[in-house]
């Protein structure tokens, strides 16, 4: 586990240490689309960056924790979030350090939360536990066909590695005790600070936990 997070939190770390949003301080327009369509309630983050969608989560009136590998992230969202006037519980480390309670949230938001291909699985069981029955998960990351557009536009941004990168049977394998509402892979155009621009190939996932 310390070999495949190691050169990511380096990684990240590096990419969010500049002052400008790496992807923008506006959330996710999927994310968005979604969310008003919910009860406020307990939401968590995962593999939230600079807190852009966690930060506006907590201006509808969610109460809000979110958690990154990166501390260069958490910085930024703090600062963000002092700047909306909202309050997060932001924690930093790979999920299992992280005591988060069993069934203790009503919604979980995938955005562009790319796992290693190795633990991907894993990490989407063990959020699985943490949420409520009748829990919503919100899910929106590249898929596989997505390597197919960012070699024509790098400026989309996203992984390079076939394994990090999702597909419709393994979110249906991954959240197999779910009520599907909505699942596809489609085609998006995107406009997220200077690291997702153009047009890129996503899964896009809505479902409740039964």
């Amino acid at each position: 586990m310390t070999e495949q997070i190691d050169p990511w939190k380096a990684r990240w770390d590096e990419r969010y240490s500049d002052d400008d949003y790496a992807y923008g301080e506006n959330p996710n327009e999927f994310l968005k689309s979604k969310l008003e369509n919910f009860t406020p309630g307990k939401a968590l983050f995962p593999a939230e960056g600079e807190g852009r969608n966690a930060v506006y989560a907590a201006q509808l009136g969610w109460t809000v924790s979110a958690f990154d590998i990166s501390s260069e992230g958490m910085k930024k969202a703090e600062l963000l979030a002092k700047k909306k006037m909202v309050e997060l519980d932001y924690r930093v480390g790979p999920l299992q350090t992280l005591n988060f309670e069993p069934e203790s949230f009503d919604l979980i938001a995938l955005i562009y939360a790319h796992f290693p291909g190795p633990i991907k699985s894993e990490i989407h069981h063990q959020l699985v536990e943490l949420l409520k029955p009748g829990g919503i998960v919100i899910f929106e990351a590249f898929s596989k066909r997505h390597l197919e557009y960012v070699s024509r536009n790098e400026k989309v941004g996203g992984p390079k590695d076939l394994d990090t990168l999702c597909s419709v049977e393994e979110i249906k394998n991954d959240f197999k005790n779910f009520e599907i509402i909505e699942l596809e892979d489609t085609e998006v155009n995107l406009n997220e600070g200077s690291y997702h621009n153009g047009t890129g190939a996503v899964i896009r996932f809505v479902g409740k936990k039964k």
